[in-house]
């Protein structure tokens, strides 16, 4: 089909009127639809601005939680400021040995269904990533290990 068959169908489409359902199937919808109660829509309030202090506290509580894990993060390093110290004033290591590994352990595809009833397919990975730093001057040797798991949605394909 082409753009001007499809510009004329889709014309054709707008110039019909829609058919009204039988009066059987409007009765059989009215019989299995709740009746909505007089007495439910005058309960109804109508709609009442905010009051003022609300709208101030909406902005002002984002800005309260900033301030407030800016101030966590910083208090470990103003409790022991000798250990931080100690840190500085020691030279950086020389190392010229540096390893960075990273592992698979795991890898597997697991399917799992959405709150809409959706099936969804996920790439699952496990991870190990190993960091060593080696300094043999100074006998020095660095190692930090971290696990990650790493999880990727697939949709699924329908032809």
């Amino acid at each position: 089909m082409n753009d001007r068959e499809h510009e004329l169908f889709e014309a054709e489409l707008r110039r019909l009127q829609p058919a009204k359902p039988p009066e059987e199937l409007m009765t059989r919808f009215a019989a299995v639809l709740p009746v909505r109660s007089q007495r439910t829509e005058a309960r109804a309030l109508p709609a009442q601005p905010p009051e003022i202090w609300w709208v101030w506290l909406r902005w002002l509580a984002p800005g309260l939680a900033a301030a407030v894990a800016v101030v966590v993060m910083l208090m470990p390093w103003t409790k022991q400021p000798s250990r931080l110290a100690a840190v500085n004033a020691s030279p950086a290591p020389g190392t010229n040995n540096v390893e960075i590994d990273r592992q698979l352990v795991a890898a597997f595809d697991t399917v799992a269904q959405m709150p809409n009833g959706e099936p969804v397919r996920f790439r699952c990975r496990e991870w190990v990533e190993n960091v060593v730093l080696r300094d043999p001057a100074q006998g020095v040797v660095v190692e930090h290990r971290t696990p990650r798991f790493e999880m990727v949605p697939i949709g699924f394909e329908i032809y």
